[in-house]
């Protein structure tokens, strides 16, 4: 069977609804030749749109082009301009996707009658149980299920002649917290509750009744309560649920087939949508349909159990993890760290990708009025500061993003499943991880805790590389001399004090040379003080290409230069003085300049006593430097 790559789009994979779903992909690709990656974010759960921002770059991580297929759970997704970049993208790339729960025209469709299940809930509330006070709680407004179940929500109470207020239906986001506002905004605005609740989800219903319990309201003897989808079996809420069952897991295996029937041109249809059934038990106040057997409580009570005490472990285990990344102070010290919680996870595959540009440094002058754009994109190749396979560490280099991992699979046997999640902070993009096979359970919430700590942990070290680049460039300012770029009389005191110290306890000679430039006023006030500028840095650049021999020189003020060195001799003295009158003569034979370079020059010999300042010795060279200056006239310096 010819392998495909399949690129899967999703946003919070911690939710019941996604994780059913990816876990039918999981158990089917290899049976139908497919390699999956799921491109997955956490967005929409931290009410911070920049951290959304960060978390929707994911999705731009897959070049398209280069898969043969893809799944889309862009009903997950609440941003819509994030979903028609997507969309269009796959368009581009002109390959198959299989939308979940959202159909879209010219792509393959997988779904329920949203419509009719949730027609068959109201109905049932009214005409069984009577209620004509109804509440809703939907989904986001521009998801097409919750639009779907909201619509045959309204058409049926209107049939009924019962209407609705704006204020009776609340929009949450298909997540726990938002069935708890729901609730909170029911009894704020109401002078009464209503006789009944329905909801576009389980989880949505379930919050809402613990929120309606707190307030004192029992469900269903004051409140009747109704979920969707029967994500988290209807026995473990606090009362039994009445829902919608659906095949959650069989719609990822289908979205599989679905695929692998269209490689292989036996595709029967473009759509399917699957039956479902409407449980109806205890929270709308008919007879329940509890568990009855003792035996299966028990097992229900100990899968419960188990979850909470794989949490507890995995939460543990995290938070070890962050208080280490936290308190590591080099990007070393936090890749060894991260490294021995990989080894401890022990995946199939770990890859930690870092953005060439995530360390970067780019520092805005305090004169630049230019807007400086934070990096939110992936640069076009990245660095694999972590590479684990098969139990071992790997180097993995760098590698164009294009890839997505340093390593081809393409040998390897179908039914590779991978998980693509972003590193970033706010919406600076540092990079993404690449899991395969993990131990730790992915789709929890501890992951996502996990994966937010990781990011920014790393934005710590970056924000510490950073302020030591500030330092190292402020250490600069303070000891070099900004114009010609050589040691300023602080760096050349800070670089000579410990060498000094040891000649003077050794017993060992110095040389302290004093350059002056000759005739600066007249060259300033001839040709202007640009063209002095230049004669300051030719004797910079000169002192550079001829104090090679561990010399150590600075610009000591306005047109002065120092030189010292170690163990010298008188002989190595006049030799660099000579070095140096032949590189100005060289420089006045070019004809670069319009007037003629000079400079003139004094040195000292000396051991230096233990306590002596070697600014001694440079009172001593600048005396002898005028004894030399004096020789000569000034009328030489000028071109005629």
């Amino acid at each position: 069977m010819t392998k495909h790559r399949i690129a899967v789009i999703v946003a919070g994979i911690d939710q019941s609804y996604q994780s059913a779903i990816l876990e039918g992909m999981r158990t089917s690709a290899a049976g139908c030749g497919l390699d999956i990656s799921v491109f997955a974010s956490f967005s929409g759960t931290m009410g911070n749109p920049r951290h959304d921002t960060g978390e929707f770059n994911i999705f731009r991580l897959p070049d398209f082009s280069d898969f043969d297929g893809a799944v889309l759970l862009t009903n997950t997704i609440d941003y819509p301009p994030v979903v028609s970049d997507i969309i269009t993208r796959i368009r581009q790339a002109k390959i198959p996707a299989v939308c979940i729960d959202n159909d879209i025209p010219d792509m393959l469709y997988i779904g329920i009658d949203n419509r009719t299940a949730m027609r068959r809930i109201t109905e049932h509330f009214i005409k069984v149980h009577g209620f004509t006070d109804i509440c809703y709680i939907s989904g986001p407004a521009d998801n097409p299920e919750s639009a779907d179940r909201l619509g045959a929500f309204l058409d049926v109470m209107k049939e009924h002649g019962l209407s609705v207020d704006d204020e009776n239906i609340y929009y949450g986001d298909f997540r726990g917290p938002s069935g708890a506002a729901a609730a909170e905004h029911f009894l704020a605005v109401r002078e009464k509750m209503p006789q009944a609740l329905i909801c576009a989800n389980d989880v949505m219903a379930a919050t809402a009744i613990n929120r309606l319990a707190e307030a004192g309201y029992k469900v269903p003897g004051d409140i009747a309560v109704s979920g969707f989808d029967n994500t988290y079996s209807r026995h473990n809420y606090q009362v039994e649920l009445t829902t919608v069952d659906r095949p959650l897991t069989l719609s990822g295996s289908l979205a599989c087939k679905m695929l692998r029937d269209y490689f292989a041109k036996t595709l029967s249809g473009r759509s399917v949508v699957l039956d479902m059934s409407v449980l109806f038990a205890e929270s709308c106040g008919c007879s329940t349909a509890s568990v009855s057997d003792i035996e299966e409580y028990r097992r229900l009570n100990y899968n419960n159990y188990r979850k909470f005490e794989l949490s507890e472990h995995y939460l543990s285990d995290f938070n070890r993890l962050s208080c280490d990344l936290l308190g590591c102070n080099s990007f070393n010290e936090y890749i060894a760290s991260l490294k021995g919680f990989v080894k401890q996870m022990d995946p199939g595959e770990f890859y930690f990708c870092l953005c060439e540009n995530w360390d970067d440094e780019t520092v805005v002058e305090p004169t630049s009025h230019k807007e400086v754009k934070i990096p939110d994109s992936y640069t076009e190749s990245v660095i694999t500061a972590v590479a684990y396979k098969n139990g071992e560490f790997l180097e993995g280099g760098t590698f164009p993003t294009s890839q997505l991992l340093p390593f081809s699979d393409a040998d390897e046997p179908a039914g590779k499943f991978f998980y693509f999640v972003p590193l970033h902070f706010g919406e600076r993009c540092l990079g993404y991880m690449a899991i395969r096979d993990c131990k730790v359970p992915l789709h929890n919430t501890v992951f996502q805790n996990w994966c937010i700590s990781i990011s920014n942990s790393l934005e710590n070290i970056r924000k510490l590389i950073n302020m030591d680049f500030a330092v190292r460039r402020l250490s600069r300012l303070y000891t070099r001399d900004t114009f010609s770029g050589i040691y300023n009389r602080n760096g050349f005191v800070e670089a000579t004090a410990e060498l000094y110290r040891k000649c003077a306890e050794e017993h060992r000679e110095i040389m302290l040379m004093f350059i002056d430039l000759d005739g600066l006023k007249v060259i300033n006030d001839t040709y202007g003080h640009s063209v002095g500028d230049n004669a300051i840095s030719d004797i910079a650049e000169i002192l550079c290409d001829t104090c090679v021999n561990n010399e150590i020189f600075c610009r000591f003020g306005g047109d002065e230069f120092i030189i010292f060195s170690a163990d010298s001799s008188d002989l190595m003295a006049k030799k660099l003085t000579k070095q140096i009158g032949d590189a100005i003569n060289s420089i006045n034979e070019s004809g670069v300049n319009p007037y003629e370079l000079s400079a003139s020059t004094g040195y000292v010999i000396a051991v230096p006593e233990p306590d002596e300042d070697l600014f001694n010795f440079v009172t001593a060279a600048d005396k002898k430097m005028y004894i030399e200056k004096r020789k000569k006239k000034l009328s030489r310096y000028l071109k005629s």
